[in-house]
């Protein structure tokens, strides 16, 4: 087994050297019409009888996609359509017809790497695949090759979106800085919370200001976990109007909306704040009060520094001394 094993390596090694060979002597004897020239067509034709081998066809794909790595255009253009020529990517859509889907997220990937984006249509239905790892495939193939117009599958999105998934895309999204994002407010208003979730992280990295009432809507979800990431966002996008209206119904918010409302409050603070402030210097919670009395510190250092002559508690007077460090 072992001879048998160390002969395949060897002769893998020697048909990858081969295929380089003849990959590099492809890109580099093509001339600026963009024609197939007879040499080639003979190259063409030697990677297609190899292409009907599983093995060699792997081998192949990996030197193509290396070669693309180190390329750019007219030549990553001239590797897409050696892909075409050589007939590979007629293997790599048959496997999107599989009923095993690490098959057909194989060959997503595949599509992807190669960026076919005529295979959208093919592709664009696994969106709702019963498999997350289908479905990552499927979104991060819209995404790399039609960047924010690949999001439109947010729209029928009804499987949940991950966290892992999020950030795959978010890092795909922030590859290409000249690109207009689209309007995300449909998002916003999804019945897919995951969705929601996702529109609010872009909401705030590509700053949209613009879509601030909807936010202040978000305040009222039923789902908290939205309500809070919804003031977080508000807070960079410094909703004053958000604030207000927070301030004005605080005893009704959750703990943590509490504690994330006070941070808004820290960024967005305003002098008429103060009386509110003063409310909760020694509230119960260590985070609420911590920031209470940075706030306070902020805005009247005066009131702050007579809060230590008025402390009749071991906690406050300690809380006091820690801002003091802050």
């Amino acid at each position: 087994m072992r001879f048998h094993l160390r002969k395949k390596d060897k002769d893998n090694a020697q048909f990858k050297n081969e295929y380089e060979a003849y990959l590099i002597e492809y890109l580099y004897s093509g001339d600026t019409t963009g024609k197939i020239n007879e040499l080639q067509d003979s190259i063409i034709q030697k990677l297609k009888a190899s292409v009907s081998i599983k093995s060699k066809r792997k081998i192949i794909i990996s030197v193509l996609y290396n070669l693309m790595n180190e390329v750019s255009g007219e030549m990553s253009v001239s590797i897409k359509q050696l892909y075409y020529n050589t007939g590979l990517i007629n293997y790599a859509l048959k496997r999107l017809e599989s009923k095993r889907w690490h098959i057909i997220a194989k060959g997503i990937g595949e599509l992807t790497r190669f960026k076919i984006d005529e295979a959208h249509h093919k592709v664009s239905k696994f969106v709702n695949h019963p498999r997350s790892e289908v479905r990552k495939e499927t979104q991060l193939y819209l995404v790399s090759l039609f960047r924010f117009e690949g999001l439109s599958f947010l729209n029928n999105l009804t499987t949940p979106l991950s966290e892992w998934a999020q950030i795959q895309l978010l890092e795909t999204l922030q590859k290409f800085d000249d690109q207009q994002i689209c309007d995300i407010r449909p998002w916003l208003k999804s019945t897919n919370d995951s969705v929601v979730l996702f529109a609010l992280k872009l909401a705030q990295i590509y700053n949209q200001f613009e879509v601030q009432d909807t936010l202040m809507e978000l305040l009222a979800h039923p789902k908290k976990q939205i309500r809070i990431s919804a003031i977080q966002v508000l807070t960079h996008l410094y909703g004053v109007e958000a604030k207000e209206l927070l301030k004005a119904n605080f005893n009704d918010l959750s703990l943590e909306e509490q504690i994330c409302f006070f941070g808004m409050l820290e960024k967005l603070v305003m002098p008429s704040d103060e009386p509110f402030v003063e409310k909760y210097l020694f509230h119960k919670n260590f985070e609420i009060q911590l920031l209470a009395l940075k706030i306070l510190k902020s805005i009247n250092i005066d009131k702050y520094m007579g809060l230590s002559e008025t402390t009749t508690t071991e906690k406050d007077s300690s809380m006091i001394k820690l801002v003091n460090t802050l």
